[in-house]
């Protein structure tokens, strides 16, 4: 969920890790069964002031760094001797980057009620818990990003 809502896997782990020690912080003391949900409703704080901060150093960066391309990394030219069809990994690379671009297309709160509920597991209830949210507003969140997804990605059904 982190990865999605930052495009980039250190600051996802970053914002992970920032979740996890303030929910021993806070919640050790709480039952087993709610510490699930409650780590997704301290990590979606964290998305959320991720997006705020981000925001404001889009700005800044703007006006002082210079407008240099990064190049592709060469390792991911290199091609995977123990792959068995090539044809086969370029289908799942090209679903799969167009599903995750599809997601992060997604409006943030149709895109948390998606994750949590398609990738997590989480029940409405849960997901409810975790996003501050009624279950009603789950429901419509996860059915219109449902919907949305189905439209975008109708070429990539089997």
């Amino acid at each position: 969920m982190a990865r999605f809502a930052t495009s980039n896997t250190d600051e996802a782990l970053d914002l992970v890790q920032d979740a996890m020690l303030d929910f021993v912080k806070r919640y050790t003391g709480r039952p087993a069964a709610e510490w699930h949900v409650l780590f997704y409703r301290i990590l979606h704080s964290r998305i959320t002031d991720w997006y705020r901060r981000a925001a404001v150093r889009n700005r800044v960066r703007y006006w002082f760094m210079p407008d240099d391309e990064e190049g592709e990394d060469p390792i991911n030219t290199i091609a995977d001797p123990a792959a068995p069809d090539p044809a086969e990994l370029v289908i799942r690379r090209d679903t799969g980057e167009a599903l995750e671009k599809a997601v992060r297309q997604l409006p943030l709160r149709q895109r948390q009620a998606f994750l949590l509920r398609a990738w997590e597991g989480f029940d409405v209830a849960q997901t409810a818990a975790a996003m501050g949210c009624s279950e009603g507003s789950v429901k419509t969140h996860y059915s219109r990003a449902v919907h949305t997804l189905r439209g975008w990605l109708e070429d990539y059904r089997p």
